[in-house]
């Protein structure tokens, strides 16, 4: 990945049931888009976070910017760009 800005990465995010994309950008920060979403939902996205919980018979919330799942991503990225260049 040389001479690359930002890349991201749509996973599935248990925390919210529902799909998030993820942004790592190559000063090495990194954002969930899911998070202006579900991080202070609405009241339309808070009742339907409500609603799959109860289906799900779990509480659903977003875990904030710096969950786990944008920090695993990013480090297992810059992990195969560091491996990358050393085969080089």
């Amino acid at each position: 990945m040389v001479n690359w800005q930002v890349t991201a990465a749509t996973i599935y995010c248990d925390a919210v049931d529902d799909e998030v994309t993820l942004l790592v950008y190559k000063d090495e920060s990194a954002k969930c888009i899911g998070y202006q979403k579900y991080g202070e939902p609405s009241k339309e996205v808070t009742k339907l976070l409500e609603k799959r919980s109860k289906q799900l018979k779990r509480r659903l919330e977003c875990e904030g910017p710096e969950c786990y799942r944008v920090i695993q991503y990013r480090d297992k990225l810059f992990a195969e760009e560091a491996r990358a260049r050393n085969y080089r």
